[in-house]
């Protein structure tokens, strides 16, 4: 282990992103399943998650900006990748050398990369997103007429080719909310206004992780994988990932940085939000709100240390807090596990999700980079410390560099 891993380490599954890759196609057997990699992997790490989601039969990525796009390209991946989020400016024209499907919500957007096409000598892979009740990005329903007649215009004209239609629900982590059935009628309008304008795109999606598992008639021709292929829920309401036959990628742990003994009414972290019933043990955890521990799950968020949970004793500082052993033995070093897959008792990244009143999804895209990431493959039984922004292929093929390619 490097030096930097010995006070905190995320480890990361690879095996598990892979398994999760193959739970979530088992539930969409006749559609395409595109990995969601962006901000970096959902904070487990953009390249190897996307090399693992690969191996597992995933024949798409997806980013939200074209910067976490071109990284994959530069690490060799060669397969279909949408990339959605673009201003206006943008970096088209490398975009449409790389051959990356851009999303384009808006008549201005079509207009950027159809110059940029023009000006490359190729046409550019477009997917025209609406919004069907998001409210988000995506052309509105008045609109939208205009824009499927201008895009079928420039793919008449060689400029583009549109390869995709698609939309994202709204409330699709919250089961029979009435938005759903809306939602999915507007995207049907959608798909018949463009067929009336003569596209025939490769796929039509809107089924995000939430739609994957619950609804199976929004699967179209490709579903989303975002948060599920990490392992991680998409809502209480919908159950936990061990519900859905996932697995947690991601273990967030640290070494104690100090243990010692405190007599009864001492006060613990800035303002004495906590103070020792009696006589007891006070362990420090070296992680704190610089790390991305939220600082309002202080009091409230668990800790595996010593073989129990235990709960924050005060106030989540920058760097560290403190957890009460009440009198239970421990040594600097030992460890000290935030969360994982439940296999020892830990904590799972919803339960912390919970104590801070969130969703799982920003407890591990949170996770700083002063936290190093540990790659290990439990299938293979290879794995490496690495730093962050790394990656460990356990000396394996590289799949991003043949496969999902079409």
């Amino acid at each position: 282990m490097n030096e930097t891993a010995k006070r905190a380490r995320a480890t990361i599954d690879v095996a598990a992103v892979r398994s999760n890759v193959r739970a979530l196609r088992d539930r969409a057997p006749r559609a395409e399943l595109m990995a969601v990699v962006k901000a970096d992997g959902y904070g487990h790490g953009a390249v190897p998650c996307a090399r693992a989601a690969r191996q597992a039969g995933a024949s798409w990525l997806g980013t939200a900006l074209p910067e976490e796009a071109f990284a994959l390209r530069a690490a060799g991946d060669t397969g279909r990748l949408l990339c959605w989020l673009w201003t206006p400016g943008g970096p088209w024209g490398k975009a449409v050398e790389q051959d990356i499907d851009v999303s384009v919500s808006g008549l201005w957007a079509l207009r950027e990369v159809t110059e940029a096409a023009r000006a490359c000598g190729r046409p550019a892979r477009v997917q025209l997103k609406a919004d069907t009740g998001l409210g988000r990005n995506g052309c509105q329903p008045a609109d939208w007429p205009e824009l499927t007649a201008a895009a079928a215009k420039a793919e008449a004209d060689g400029a583009v080719k549109v390869t995709g239609l698609w939309s994202h629900f709204a409330c699709a982590d919250e089961p029979g909310h009435p938005s759903i059935p809306l939602q999915t009628a507007a995207f049907e309008e959608a798909l018949e206004v463009a067929g009336a304008a003569g596209l025939r795109p490769e796929v039509r999606h809107i089924a995000n992780t939430a739609a994957l598992l619950t609804l199976p008639d929004a699967h179209y021709d490709l579903v989303r994988g975002g948060i599920g292929i990490y392992g991680v829920s998409p809502s209480a309401e919908l159950g936990t990932p061990h519900d859905f036959g996932l697995r947690p990628a991601m273990t967030l742990e640290a070494s104690l940085a100090s243990v010692k003994r405190a007599p009864g009414g001492h006060g613990v972290s800035y303002g004495h939000h906590y103070t020792t019933a009696g006589d007891t043990t006070l362990a420090l955890i070296p992680l704190g709100y610089a790390d991305g521990i939220p600082r309002n799950a202080s009091g409230r968020g668990s800790v595996l240390v010593a073989g129990r949970r235990r709960t924050v004793a005060g106030r989540i500082a920058m760097d560290q807090f403190v957890v009460d052993l009440d009198g239970d033995r421990a040594a600097a070093g030992d460890p000290a596990v935030l969360f994982g897959p439940g296999d020892r008792g830990e904590p799972l990244a919803e339960d912390w999700a919970e104590a801070a009143g969130t969703i799982g999804y920003e407890i591990v895209t949170r996770i700083g980079t002063r936290v190093p990431r540990v790659y290990v493959d439990t299938d293979a039984g290879k794995g490496g410390v690495v730093t962050t922004g790394a990656e460990d292929t356990g000396g394996e093929a590289d799949p991003t560099r043949t496969g999902g390619g079409r």
